[in-house]
């Protein structure tokens, strides 16, 4: 994967992450929820986490000090 292709990638994920924070906030301000829907957004969203952070780190060099 070249690192263009890792710059998408690393902007698409960013967007779904935020995405779905913001479906996260709605959901919350809605006086009834539901609790699983909720949580199943919430664990999308750490998984999304976790990809962009190694992401970021195929990006950058691994430099020994």
């Amino acid at each position: 994967m070249t690192t263009e292709d890792l710059k998408n990638k690393l902007t698409r994920l960013k967007e779904e992450h935020q995405g779905l924070d913001a479906a996260i906030a709605v959901m919350r301000a809605t006086p009834r929820h539901d609790q699983l829907a909720l949580q199943r957004l919430k664990k999308k969203k750490l998984k999304l986490k976790d990809e962009i952070l190694r992401t970021q780190a195929k990006l950058l060099p691994d430099i020994i000090a």
